[in-house]
């Protein structure tokens, strides 16, 4: 489990595309530099990148580590679109005991948004993020969304948008602070509203089996 509070930003050192017969690109395998995330990580760990909770499969000791990506992350999240120099956000997961900045983040991405505008402010930007309203039904204004691993709170929700603003913090130490119209970014919904979701079309049902 995460809390969307990026730790640092990493730089993708080498995508390693996994190909079936046909060449087509199934699945691919990171090395992300990411010193302070590495500082004890061990195999098996769980690192969130640009909020995409990943398996730490190997750790070479100069501050970098490995994760595959399996082809259903592939699909459902911009890691696809990465390369070689490309800048992450990194989170190692919550240790118990922590500090809970955040909300509570999976590492789950339910889809991928488009950045529609960017307003700059006197020390923020307000920014505008389209989205799939199968998945706009989750965001709920002052509510909490994960975009590429950073926890933030809406300010704006419409039927297939909704708008964040990004303080100077996240500006300087995330890589929302580069995005431009156009990007994709990985998105996250709050579990609870899913959760809410289930429950609530699933009473009716309850207590009728035989």
């Amino acid at each position: 489990m995460f809390t969307g509070i990026v730790e640092e930003i990493g730089t993708v050192e080498a995508v390693e595309p996994g190909t079936d017969a046909n060449g087509v690109v199934t699945d691919a395998r990171l090395r992300v530099r990411g010193p302070l995330v590495t500082s004890d990580a061990r195999p098996g760990d769980s690192i969130a990148v640009s909020g995409v909770c990943l398996t730490v499969t190997d750790l070479p000791g100069d501050g970098t580590f490995t994760a595959d990506v399996m082809p259903e992350t592939l699909r459902r999240t911009a890691l696809g679109e990465l390369g070689t120099g490309g800048r992450v956000n990194l989170e190692r997961a919550l240790a118990v005991g922590g500090r809970y900045g955040g909300h509570v983040v999976q590492g789950h991405v339910d889809g991928v948004g488009t950045v529609l505008s960017r307003t700059p402010g006197p020390r923020w930007d307000e920014v505008e993020i389209g989205l799939d309203p199968a998945l706009a039904r989750y965001v709920a204004e002052k509510g909490s969304i994960t975009v590429s691993g950073v926890s933030l709170t809406v300010t704006r929700v419409g039927d297939d948008s909704f708008g964040v603003s990004l303080i100077p913090t996240t500006l300087a130490v995330t890589t929302l602070g580069s995005l431009a119209p156009g990007a994709r970014v990985n998105l996250e919904v709050d579990v609870l509203a899913k959760y809410t979701e289930r429950l609530l079309a699933t009473a009716g049902t309850a207590g009728t089996a035989r």
